[in-house]
């Protein structure tokens, strides 16, 4: 996991940033793509005066096909995201097995690490956290207590010694929408400091989205009000010393969320390419974006089926 990212001047951030849409046909391979992202990840971070290997790269694989997602990881690409959990579960154990058939035929197996970015229901938690590394998306107390209930459940089971405390992100509301998800940023760092009093949770930092509006300038304050309220957080001590991750910016927008001092970004269509059509089930009550984003879900409960 990366360490906390540098404070970032004004004159750095460029408010000429380009926006990172995909072209309206992009026909290059997945590892052109790939390879791409990288680049403009690496020039980022150095232009914000960190080295590349400071930005975690998530690959979102909600609109990725399974053959994608492998070649992926033959590719050494360890940080998957999903934002539904059923989908989450499925793929994670089809690219285990991928991965053990590699190794065992003398391919490099390549150690993945699973991201929960998506809302997460209170009924899924139990898979999600038998899953991934990290969950991006804890924004009420209500959800950060059953997932110490049930983190403190496996644990105290036969064989529970192997698992540590389940990281977790805060995802904040900082752009005020109503069709996002995220706590309040006046809450953020009261949520913080309850989740760092659960023996079975550790808060690692902070999540937020840019306003679905299209603008960069709308996603630069955004990015640059919550890397500022990462930084009280951090200052006063909430969270303690692995408080240390800022997972801001998708595929339009995360060299700019780099340049406001992301260290994690999750980007899914600069990859794999636009989605060919529109997804529409899976087990979450809103759905989302190829990077994850929320669309406006209405009056539709986080824990409706």
């Amino acid at each position: 996991m990366p360490s906390a990212p540098k404070a970032t001047s004004a004159a750095v951030v460029s408010e000429k940033a380009p926006v990172m849409n995909a072209p309206a046909t992009d026909t290059r391979t997945l590892r052109e793509r790939y390879e791409d992202v990288r680049a403009r990840v690496a020039r980022a971070a150095e232009k914000s005066g960190r080295r590349p290997s400071e930005v975690v790269l998530v690959a979102v694989t909600k609109h990725a096909s399974i053959e994608d997602i492998r070649e992926l990881v033959a590719l050494g690409h360890a940080d998957l995201g999903e934002n539904r959990v059923q989908q989450l579960v499925q793929r994670a154990a089809i690219i285990d097995e991928f991965s053990a058939r590699r190794a065992e035929r003398g391919g490099r197996a390549t150690p993945v690490r699973w991201h929960m970015i998506g809302s997460l229901q209170r009924n899924k938690v139990k898979q999600a956290v038998d899953t991934v590394r990290l969950i991006h998306s804890v924004d009420s107390l209500r959800l950060a207590e059953e997932l110490q209930e049930y983190a403190e459940e496996r644990g105290s089971a036969p064989g529970g010694e192997k698992h540590g405390p389940v990281d977790v992100l805060i995802e904040v509301n900082v752009a005020g929408e109503r069709s996002k998800h995220g706590c309040a940023p006046a809450a953020a760092r009261h949520l913080v400091d309850m989740i760092d009093t659960m023996v079975a949770l550790r808060p690692r930092g902070l999540m937020c989205m840019a306003p679905n509006t299209g603008s960069i300038a709308d996603a630069r304050r955004t990015f640059t009000r919550c890397k500022e309220l990462f930084d009280e957080i951090r200052a006063i001590g909430s969270g303690g010393e692995r408080f240390d991750i800022l997972s801001m910016g998708m595929s339009g927008d995360y060299e700019v969320a780099i340049e406001c001092g992301s260290n994690m970004v999750r980007v899914g269509s600069a990859i794999f390419g636009e989605p060919q059509a529109a997804d529409g089930d899976g087990d979450d009550a809103t759905d989302a974006s190829a990077d994850g984003r929320p669309e406006p879900r209405g009056d539709a409960s986080r824990d409706a089926e």
